[in-house]
């Protein structure tokens, strides 16, 4: 959920992204997102978000949850917790998203994980789950017996920045990162020099559907050069985007979000997040009851909603969707894409109603609008 920079003062006790006088100095429209003060929009999230599909921007999405994990054994206590096979990770590359369940197969979140050696990852998890995440891994670090591995919460003495679009590794040449251009989707590489310092590492990754598209790339790096990585981006000219434009760029994507479109109540089969764990994959928390839903089936499934070109409509959270006059389920996520001309959704629908081409309608405020069934992405 969204606030208002005035409704966020009115009592409520939030974290700031450590780059926060920045979102302020270059125009940022503060909201609370996840328990965190940082920038829905610099201004124009339309052009925000068209300037990553057709050029470039960037995002401060340091608001995320970064955790380094170490230990002799721990890829074997990560294999324990993740639902997604870590074997196929290899050094220096990054997991894609991986599941963390519960022991009812809910989701708790999607984590990126990095393999940075053999004794060392790193993650990067959803704002609002950094407390659980961390919670939850500690749990089971006890319970599982791997009190030798630690889990060290960095979120507030780093920064993540994303830049992505077309242009973006041209901005990454411009930063002085002769390594970009050799990164493949989901490589990184660590302790670059950047500005004159150490970034943790750079990586050729996003949240935006740029990245498969080799368009994305992410910084992470200590607050003090974080700041002057920002500064350097405005001042090449680059446009600095906020959440309004990063929430439609990974709709379009295809892209699920934590909290919108799934919870703890939702499990990978019915939200159809194939890429995010391997049903082959035996032994993890939540395996059990994961495999027998997937025998088994489910009652819903999760399906994209491609509207008519040019019909302008912002399906909202809770729309009901029919099919044949039947309600048979509601959106989770929904926009008005610029860039596509058309309305895009994603929702939950009965698995009896959830044939891909078929048509549905949308009821929104008070109105019916077709819609085409589909797999995500939009793009």
């Amino acid at each position: 959920m969204y606030c208002s920079e005035e409704q966020v003062f009115r009592g409520l006790s939030l974290r700031e992204v450590p780059l926060v006088e920045l979102h302020r100095r270059y125009g940022g429209s503060l909201g609370e997102f996840g328990g965190w003060l940082t920038s829905f929009d610099f201004g124009d999230p339309v052009a925000e978000h068209l300037a990553v599909r057709n050029a470039v921007a960037f995002f401060d999405v340091s608001h995320m949850g970064r955790f380094v994990v170490r230990g002799r054994r721990v890829f074997e206590f990560l294999q324990k917790v993740f639902a997604k096979d870590l074997s196929k990770v290899k050094e220096g590359y990054m997991s894609g998203p991986a599941l963390l369940l519960n022991e009812a197969a809910g989701m708790i979140d999607d984590v990126m994980l990095y393999r940075v050696k053999e004794d060392l990852w790193y993650a990067v998890v959803n704002a609002p789950r950094i407390s659980r995440d961390f919670e939850w891994l500690s749990t089971w670090r006890g319970r599982l017996g791997f009190s030798d591995v630690e889990i060290e919460d960095v979120t507030s003495s780093t920064t993540l920045i994303a830049i992505q679009g077309p242009k973006a590794l041209e901005v990454l040449e411009g930063l002085g990162v002769k390594e970009a251009g050799s990164l493949r989707i989901l490589q990184f590489v660590e302790d670059v020099e950047v500005l004159g310092g150490r970034v943790t590492l750079v990586s050729r990754s996003g949240w935006t559907g740029e990245e498969v598209r080799s368009h994305g790339f992410e910084i992470w790096a200590p607050v003090e050069l974080g700041w002057r990585i920002f500064e350097k981006l405005v001042e090449l000219g680059v446009r600095p985007a906020g959440l309004i434009a990063r929430d439609t760029l990974r709709l379009e994507a295809g892209y699920l979000l934590s909290g919108v479109d799934f919870d703890e109540s939702t499990n990978p089969v019915e939200a159809r997040y194939w890429m995010a764990f391997d049903i082959e994959k035996r032994g993890y928390v939540g395996y059990e009851k994961l495999e027998e839903k997937y025998r088994e089936g489910v009652d819903r499934v999760r399906v994209g909603l491609r509207f008519k070109k040019g019909v302008r409509v912002v399906p909202r959270r809770g729309d009901p969707i029919l099919v044949g006059g039947r309600e048979v389920g509601y959106v989770t996520s929904g926009t008005y894409s610029m860039y596509l001309e058309r309305a895009a959704a994603m929702g939950y629908v009965s698995s009896r109603y959830a044939y891909l081409g078929g048509t549905a309608y949308v009821s929104c405020r008070g109105r019916l609008y077709e819609a085409k069934i589909v797999e995500p992405p939009f793009i």
